[in-house]
């Protein structure tokens, strides 16, 4: 065995000559409860007997004795000539932790101990529906293809800013982000988005949850409704919850959220949470008569929409529909203080995930409130990548990635399509998909009545594939549809039609056994 020393305070054990114990047994005693409550770790060693017998003011008989009596019951077990550990194997007894009284009594529950908020069971919840993908990639949807990333250029990037920084990134920074970084993504988005916005506007995030979280709170008061698709994304229903907002769970069709449906269910929500370019999970575009709808209904109720411009930059066919920022600007003719759209950013899929970084684009009106509130609340997101990516922007590698990754995965969309029509057109069904990182495919009816995606996602991760089941993404379970969400922005070309063929064998494994 090859264990650790202890870093527990053995001094905690407290010896009372006084007591009607002895001393070798109010050691064993107190030792034996240290490895029941955990504070002892199975493998760890513990002091020698002469080192403990000085830091406890006894003899070095009385601590053997106790350690004899705990490798007798199992609690320790000694190595010659290295020490004396914590059992790896502990006795039966191992759940009879002691337990202290508890001051808690119906009579008085004002000195119960505290547990977690309302809120607080609600995001533990949350977070246990939610599914941890695997550390293999096949079909996992939302990851990126990391192997092709210039990571020469971005450690030079970071190199050139870092080695001799400028006083500015050092001194007083921006609370809304370095300047720099802001006027590249500005002058980016104007012409590939067709934002309208000055630098100013533009205020950094670590990603799509906290600019939720933080436009949710000075936008939203607690109680407000937010009109949130159904099925969305989940990752943003734990700031809205966070931030104490009701959401109506407003149903997604093939022209992407209805606004009829979000009339009906909370006409006067406060805010809409919408993906339009590419919504997650379905993947559908929203239509442009949607888009000028749903416009209208937050002019009409003087509510706010929060864009996750989603994917856009991995569009394969047709003609980009103009944001919701653009085209609300378009409408106006003009950038008009009134504006009630917040662009919301990442650039997680499009450059490599632990970036964790992202931006928002407020409207005019805005940008001293949001620059006071981020001041207070949050201060600012790390600098450490920004300046690089600044840099990596301003040299046109970020473009010339864009570019060149787009291809890539528009062959991978392509063959992960036919390999669904090949191998696994008895047990899913796929829409025609223009954008994005993923493929949302459907159950077909006789996979329906034969299983469940949960129950195949299961079976294909003992297979190493990791997709994501489709009813996860529902607020309400009753609604939920059936399918995979199958990723391949990190499948390489091999991966597909291999994976492909595991997954089948899942299906036609899961069929049998009904």
């Amino acid at each position: 065995m090859v264990g650790k020393s202890t870093n527990t305070p053995l001094l905690d054990v407290v010896l009372d000559k006084t007591s009607e114990h002895s001393l070798q047994q109010q050691l064993f005693t107190q030792l034996r409860e240290m490895v029941l409550s955990g504070r002892l770790q199975p493998g760890e060693r513990l002091p020698s007997t002469r080192a403990l017998g000085k830091e406890l003011a006894c003899s070095r008989n009385t601590v053997l004795g106790a350690f004899d009596q705990l490798l007798a019951e199992g609690y320790l077990e000694g190595v010659s000539g290295s020490g004396t550990y914590i059992s790896k194997e502990l006795p039966d007894d191992i759940g009879l932790v002691p337990v202290r009284p508890s001051t808690y009594s119906q009579t008085n529950p004002d000195v119960m101990p505290r547990g977690l908020s309302r809120r607080g069971d609600q995001l533990a919840i949350m977070q246990k529906e939610k599914r941890a993908h695997k550390n293999y990639p096949t079909f996992s949807p939302g990851m990126t293809d990391v192997e092709s990333f210039p990571f020469p250029l971005w450690a030079r990037s970071l190199s050139r800013t870092w080695r001799y920084p400028k006083d500015d990134l050092l001194r007083n920074p921006d609370p809304c982000g370095y300047i720099p970084l802001r006027k590249e993504i500005a002058d980016y988005l104007r012409v590939a988005r067709g934002i309208k916005c000055d630098w100013q506007q533009v205020m950094i995030t670590s990603g799509a949850r906290q600019a939720t979280d933080f436009m949710a709170r000075i936008l939203l008061d607690t109680g407000d409704t937010a009109w949130f698709e159904e099925p969305g994304y989940p990752g943003l229903k734990g700031p809205l919850h966070s931030a104490g907002i009701e959401m109506a769970y407003v149903p997604v069709d093939e022209e992407g959220l209805s606004v009829e449906a979000g009339h009906a269910m909370a006409k006067n929500a406060r805010m809409a949470v919408v993906s339009p370019s590419h919504q997650y999970p379905l993947g559908v575009v929203m239509s442009l008569r949607r888009r000028l709808e749903l416009l209208d209904w937050a002019e009409e109720n003087n509510a706010w929409i929060l864009e996750d411009d989603y994917e856009s930059e991995f569009r394969f066919s047709g003609k980009p529909i103009s944001s919701l920022q653009g085209l609300e600007a378009e409408r106006r003719g003009h950038l008009q203080a009134a504006s009630r759209v917040i662009y919301l950013g990442s650039f997680s899929k499009v450059l490599f995930h632990v970036l964790r970084l992202g931006y928002l684009v407020v409207p005019e009106h805005l940008v001293d409130a949001v620059s006071s509130a981020r001041m207070l609340m949050d201060e600012r997101s790390s600098l450490l990548a920004q300046p690089a990516l600044a840099d990596f922007m301003a040299e046109g590698h970020f473009s010339s990635h864009i570019r060149r990754m787009r291809k890539v995965y528009a062959q991978r969309q392509e063959m992960l399509a036919k390999g669904i029509e090949r191998y696994l057109s008895d047990y899913l069904v796929i829409n025609p998909n223009i954008a994005g990182l993923h493929i949302t495919a459907y159950f077909t009816d006789t996979a329906c009545r034969k299983t469940t995606d949960r129950e195949v996602v299961a079976a294909a991760d003992k297979v190493n594939i990791s997709a994501s089941p489709l009813s996860l993404f529902y607020g309400d379970k009753a609604l939920a549809r059936q399918g995979l969400l199958m990723g391949y922005g990190a499948c390489h070309q091999d991966q597909i039609e291999s994976g492909c063929k595991r997954l089948a064998s899942v299906f036609e494994k899961l069929v049998a056994k009904v």
